[in-house]
């Protein structure tokens, strides 16, 4: 078992999330809510997962003022969610209040900071913010998440190396993460697990190639022994 795998459950149904957790849990070390499970069965969802007693990284990726992301990351720690994303662009503030709703809850949660998303390109963050890179914004989102308490961030794994110079402290959370010869789907910024861990990476967020698998157990079994060998 690798306690570094985070497998996405981006399944449609509570149901099938947890049923999918259950048959990998062996082999890996905890479990993502996505977007598509917390506005389709809803947060209880995390709850659900919670009992099977691994972490639950609920990735709601809160973007708002601070006091309704402070309300929504409490009750994310409150159903159990180990680890809760907030977009670092939302700024200091902002991630100052995720931090305290969470710590609110008294559940040992923590804030994860969204860096750049790992489907955006360079091309992509120039249109946004012209003379900037990936690297850049990385960078500067990692400072503010660093100066706002978050225990750590959400960054590709090519942008691991910029989050070990910002801040060694901040645990380094990769999304991206594709074995060879995987199909990259809607990512951009790519990386094999091994190359993630190499690079410094603390968890591995890992989706399709186990949860879109023939064989998903086999699947996170096989990537969890190339991660430990």
């Amino acid at each position: 078992m690798s306690d570094r795998i985070l497998v996405a459950l981006d399944v449609p149904t509570a149901e099938q999330a947890v049923r999918l957790a259950r048959a990998t849990s062996p082999h890996v070390g905890g479990f993502k809510v996505g977007l598509g499970l917390l506005f389709g069965p809803g947060p209880a969802t995390v709850a659900a997962l919670a009992e099977i007693g691994k972490p639950v990284f609920a990735d709601a990726k809160l973007h708002d003022i601070p006091s309704q992301v402070q309300r929504a990351a409490r009750r994310l720690a409150a159903l159990g969610a180990r680890w809760i994303t907030a977009h670092a662009s939302g700024s200091t503030d902002m991630l100052e209040a995720a931090v305290e709703g969470a710590a609110g809850a008294s559940t040992g949660s923590g804030i994860l900071a969204v860096t750049v998303l790992t489907s955006l390109s360079d091309a992509d963050v120039d249109r946004l913010a012209p003379g900037t890179t990936v690297g850049k914004l990385t960078s500067r989102l990692a400072r503010i998440a660093d100066d706002s308490g978050c225990e750590g961030v959400i960054c590709s794994p090519r942008e691991l190396g910029v989050i070990a110079q910002v801040s060694p402290r901040l645990v380094k959370v990769t999304p991206g993460i594709r074995p060879e010869g995987s199909d990259p789907g809607d990512q951009q910024r790519t990386m094999t697990p091994i190359e993630a861990i190499g690079r410094g990476a603390d968890y591995l967020v890992i989706g399709r190639p186990i949860t879109g698998a023939d064989d998903p157990v086999a699947a996170a079994a096989e990537i969890s022994k190339a991660v430990e060998s």
